[in-house]
């Protein structure tokens, strides 16, 4: 998100040593209050309608569900963007990730929920996401989602996966190679590189999520014993 004239007590925390991020994707920040926007919505109503569009996705297990109400609303959860038929950072990303699922262990579809958004939803099929995670042993917890192109453009848009040169925006093998990581509740987003080690991004998100390095729990702020 971009800073703005209204902000929420919710801050972007970029992750210390992560070095810089690609285009717009390091100005998700905290404005809310748009023009139009009726006053009377609170700032987390207003978080959501601008940056997490309640489109309705599937996912790769075939199952419907809204993006926004079903698999976001009052959870932590982790978020990239990716295909299934890519030669570039796709596979290297999720299998990084499948190790951060690893560490993180049984948290994972308990109170932390991964979510690998497709960026050619026309051609990820159910069928062929299932197959990709398949192939990554990919556990529970973590869902493959793709849904109409217009909804996954407005998801992509929204959650800030895109370059501030339209031009290099329009090239989707030139995808940003981020996580966005956040506590949809507490107002708290922020993103990592999606190839960092895996220790470094559970220890990242772990300022908000209560995870060390090794992926035990730790007692923090609103985290279950």
């Amino acid at each position: 998100m971009s800073t703005g004239t209204g902000t929420t007590r919710r801050s972007l925390l970029v992750a210390a040593g992560a070095g810089p991020l690609a285009g717009a994707a390091v100005a998700w920040t905290t404005r809310t209050a748009e023009a139009g926007h009726p006053s009377r919505l609170t700032p987390r109503e207003r978080l959501q309608l601008r940056h997490l569009p309640d489109v309705p996705v599937v996912t790769h297990l075939g199952s419907t569900a809204r993006f926004y109400r079903d698999l976001v609303k009052d959870r932590k959860v982790i978020i990239n963007f990716g295909y299934a038929e890519c030669d570039g950072i796709c596979a290297p990303v999720t299998a990084n990730l499948v190790q951060v699922q690893h560490l993180l262990g049984d948290r994972v579809g308990r109170d932390i929920f991964m979510l690998s958004v497709s960026l050619r939803p026309t051609q990820d099929t159910p069928a062929v996401m299932r197959a990709y995670a398949a192939m990554h042993r990919v556990g529970p917890g973590w869902l493959f989602l793709t849904g109409k192109p217009a909804d996954i453009e407005s998801l992509r848009q929204g959650l800030g996966f895109v370059y501030s040169d339209p031009v290099e925006d329009a090239v989707r093998t030139n995808h940003i190679g981020i996580i966005r990581f956040g506590d949809e509740p507490a107002m708290r987003w922020a993103a990592c590189p999606a190839l960092a080690n895996p220790r470094h991004i559970v220890r990242t998100i772990g300022w908000d999520f209560g995870a060390d390095p090794d992926g035990r729990h730790q007692r923090v702020r609103g985290a279950p014993g």
